[in-house]
């Protein structure tokens, strides 16, 4: 029997003081547990971005790449220009920006929680759906290389939450009623989420068609619709792969060498990522009826149907073998970020309102909370372990490697030209710190993050395959091969391992890594 859930829906000013006083702290717990990584994996190519537009003299002869993630977003010119009007540096205004995306995301949960809990334990619910979303922080989406949300700020820091923002409003439609300051509201915010990651929030806008669709009274219009969204976005796969343009051999390498873009190169485990949040989602459609509503439960028919629809089209149109990756590189599966944060959302409070019922269960949702954070905590102190947990910005780097780039940064010239080996993020140790980030230095595109960039762009493919293809193994390369490689590129400074063996001059060894000057 559903149970009345008036009193506990108004938004009255003690349940607002609590909302917000929970998500405050929720917040902080999300920066101890999870770390702040301001220059590490992807936040590192959105960081150069960033430097890129406060001064254009950097990066002069790899600009291509350190603003490859200007391109269709406005993030990098935002948080540039916040950074001219508030007269804040950089590192700061990164670390408030980490804390103000994830602040909005536990917001946006909360929100999407209270149009879904229908029981009388309501607000303890929404405070543990939002409390295991923080513990979750950070978790794999799946194979796609994503995470919910990262240690480190990216565009995704605040698309993310603007599309489950735009979903919570979505939520509260109503086909019977008028709905125009709803429907207004959910698209600013997707315009939002769009200008800072249009792709992503092109799969937002998407979920919210499907969520749309599963509020309708009639279930035949239900059904019909899923067909014909299902059919729509499969026509429009093969029209995008009919109509583009051959791959040149470079992109061709670029395109494969991300993996994660191909299911048929997925390992078990990753298929189970996928499969997973739907086999929860339909559990809960099934039999959480009495604690999520009608609204929790079309959320659940749709993103179902959003996830089936985005492994559909990947299983189409994503194969290596094809001679343009058009569809693959967009990446259909990225889908599963949004339905992964909705998951958890609904499942979090759903568990903890079965607790809640009886007195001897109350206990078990926040020592479940308690041991998925700590959980959380360690994966993320083995991914980075050579790393400080908190790169806070008034301390400095204890990475052997992020001092060596910092060292870079205050004794080379500007026009400088580094290379480091092709695969150096990956290195036991590195901690996937970028270089071009940290060092405000240009340098030879690397495999993996310029390989992610040159794989997205087709025309930085030639450039990526080139320079990466000159720094293979170059810490055990001979000077001649080093030279024969990196002179007609005009590579003026090194960054190899310390038991590398050279004989050009070295001025900064750490132990671990060695800046060489690179003679003419």
């Amino acid at each position: 029997m559903l149970h009345s859930h008036k009193n506990d829906s108004v938004p009255t000013p003690g349940r607002r003081w609590f909302c917000h006083a929970a998500v405050a702290a929720l917040t902080l717990c999300i920066l101890l547990i999870h770390g702040y990584h301001p220059f590490a994996e992807d936040g590192g190519l959105y960081v150069a971005g960033i430097e890129s537009v406060l001064d254009p003299s950097l990066f002069p002869h790899d600009l291509a790449f350190a603003t490859a993630t200007r391109h269709y977003s406005l993030f990098a010119p935002f948080i540039a220009q916040l950074v001219r009007a508030l007269h804040i540096p950089l590192p700061w205004l990164l670390l408030l920006a980490y804390l103000a995306g994830a602040w909005l995301l536990l917001y946006a949960a909360w929100k999407i929680a209270e149009q879904c809990v229908r029981s009388e334990r309501s607000q303890r619910a929404q405070v543990y759906a939002v409390a295991l979303l923080a513990a979750w922080y950070s978790l794999p989406i799946a194979g796609t290389s994503l995470l919910l949300m990262d240690p480190y700020v990216t565009a995704r820091t605040f698309s993310t939450p603007l599309s489950l923002l735009a979903i919570a409003f979505a939520l509260n439609f109503q086909w019977q009623r008028k709905n125009a300051t709803l429907l207004l509201r959910c698209v600013a915010c997707l315009a939002l989420a769009a200008a800072f990651h249009p792709l992503m929030a092109t799969y937002a806008a998407g979920l919210i068609v499907a969520l749309l669709v599963a509020k309708s009274p009639s279930r035949r219009v239900q059904l019909s619709s899923w067909i014909i969204l299902a059919v729509s976005a499969v026509l429009a796969a093969a029209l995008l792969q009919i109509i583009a343009p051959a791959e040149s051999a470079a992109a061709i390498v670029a395109a494969t060498s991300r993996y994660y873009w191909f299911l048929s190169q997925w390992q078990w485990y990753e298929l189970l990522g996928l499969a997973g949040p739907l086999v929860v989602l339909v559990l809960l459609m099934r039999y959480a009826r009495a604690t999520l509503g009608e609204s929790g439960t079309a959320l659940c028919r749709a993103s179902i149907a959003v996830g089936l629809i985005a492994m559909l089209v990947s299983l189409l149109f994503a194969h290596e073998q094809f001679s343009t990756h058009l569809v693959a590189r967009l990446q259909p599966l990225r889908a599963f970020l949004l339905l992964y944060a909705i998951m958890t959302i609904l499942l979090g409070a759903t568990l903890a309102d079965l607790c809640l019922r009886w007195p001897r269960l109350r206990i078990l949702p926040p020592l479940c909370i308690t041991a998925m954070a700590c959980v959380m905590f360690f994966a993320q102190r083995q991914t980075f372990p050579a790393s400080q947990h908190l790169e806070l910005p008034w301390g400095a780097p204890t990475n052997p490697w992020s001092r060596a780039f910092l060292w870079a940064r205050d004794n080379t010239p500007t026009d400088a030209l580094f290379a480091l080996d092709a695969n150096y993020v990956t290195t036991p140790g590195e901690d996937a710190q970028t270089f071009r980030a940290t060092a405000e230095r240009s340098v030879l595109p690397d495999f993996s993050k310029d390989g992610g960039e040159a794989a997205i762009r087709p025309a930085l493919a030639t450039d990526w395959f080139v320079g990466m293809v000159a720094q293979k193994d170059l810490s055990r390369l001979t000077d001649a091969e080093r030279d024969t490689h990196l002179n007609p590129m005009h590579v003026s400074w090194l960054l190899l391992l310390s038991t590398a063996t050279t004989s050009n001059p070295c001025p900064y060894d750490n132990g671990t890594v060695k800046i060489c000057r690179l003679d003419p």
